[in-house]
C-alpha cells in the first residue's frame, strides 16, 4: 500500500524542479498524478517516464499567472479524473529585484505566479472538494525567503510572505471541511532553475554547486527528492490532523545569528 494509493494528485509547476521530483514520489506512493505547466516538451516527457514506471500520469498545459488558465488546469483534471484529491502548488518565478529597482511589471508578474496563480488554484480545487463533500490536502511551496529574504528578492518576498499567510487562512476557513492545507518554506535547493538562476544573476561557475555545498552546515544544498517526499508525506493522510502549517524546511534557523 502506498501513501498515495488512488489518489488524484495535481501538481501544478511540477514539469521541471520541485514539483518535478512530487510528480515522481507521489506516483511511487500509488498516486494519479496529473503535471501542469507552461512547457509541453518536458511536461510530456515527465508523463512517459512515470507511465513507463507503471503509474497513471497526464500532462494538462496551463499558466498559473493567468487566473483562468490556473482555474482551467484544476478543471481538466476533474473532467478527466472525476475529482482532485490532492494539489500542490510548486510553481514559482524567482526573478531578481529591489525595492528602488523592481518594476510595477516585475512586481506584478511574481504576484501573479507566487501568489494569484496558487490562490485560484486553490480555489477550482476546494470547491470541487466541498461540492462532493470530500476531505483533501494541498501543499504550497513556499520559501524561508517569506520570512525576510534577501533585498535582491523583494517582489517575491512579497508575493511568497502573501502565500504564507494565505496558506494559514484557507487552512482555518476549510477545516471543517476536513481539508489540510500546509505549506513548506524551503531552503537553498539544487534544481535545474537554480543552476541557470546562479548563472544568469550571480556569474556563478561550473563549480557553484560545490562551491554552495561548502558553505552550508549541512554540508550539502537541499535536495529535490527530500523535499518530494516530505511533500508526499503532507498529502498524506500518515501525517494525520495537521493542517495551516507552513513548516521551514531549511538548514539554517529562522531569527538566530552568530
Amino acid at each position: 500500500m502506498g501513501l498515495l494509493d488512488e489518489k488524484v494528485v495535481l501538481v501544478v509547476g511540477g514539469t521541471t524542479g520541485v514539483g518535478a521530483g512530487v510528480a515522481r514520489a507521489a506516483a511511487r506512493e500509488g498516486a494519479v498524478v496529473v503535471v501542469s505547466g507552461r512547457r509541453v516538451e518536458p511536461g510530456e516527457a515527465l508523463v512517459g517516464e512515470l507511465q513507463a514506471a507503471g503509474a497513471e500520469a497526464a500532462y494538462v498545459q496551463g499558466d498559473v499567472g493567468d487566473p483562468a488558465s490556473a482555474r482551467a488546469m484544476v478543471q481538466q483534471v476533474i473532467e478527466r479524473f472525476g475529482r482532485t484529491d490532492c494539489l500542490v502548488n510548486s510553481a514559482g518565478l524567482t526573478s531578481r529585484g529591489t525595492l528602488l529597482d523592481t518594476t510595477p511589471e516585475l512586481f506584478d508578474q511574481h504576484v501573479a505566479v507566487n501568489l494569484r496563480g496558487p490562490f485560484f488554484t486553490m480555489q477550482a480545487a476546494v470547491a470541487d472538494m466541498v461540492r462532493r463533500g470530500a476531505p483533501g490536502t494541498i501543499v504550497n511551496v513556499i520559501s524561508s525567503s517569506e520570512l525576510g529574504g534577501q533585498p535582491y528578492l523583494a517582489p517575491y518576498v512579497a508575493a511568497k510572505a502573501g502565500l504564507a499567510g494565505l496558506t494559514r487562512n484557507v487552512a482555518h476557513a476549510h477545516r471543517w471541511d476536513r481539508i489540510r492545507i500546509n505549506g513548506l518554506d524551503i531552503g537553498w535547493t539544487q534544481t535545474e532553475g537554480e543552476d541557470a538562476t546562479q548563472r544568469q544573476f550571480h556569474g556563478a561557475g561550473d563549480d557553484w554547486v560545490e562551491r554552495a555545498n561548502n558553505s552550508l552546515p549541512m554540508g550539502k544544498l537541499g535536495q529535490v527528492d527530500e523535499i518530494a517526499d516530505f511533500v508526499v508525506f503532507l498529502l498524506s493522510a500518515r501525517s494525520g490532523v495537521v493542517t495551516g502549517s507552513v513548516i521551514d524546511w531549511d538548514q539554517n534557523v529562522a531569527g538566530c545569528h552568530d
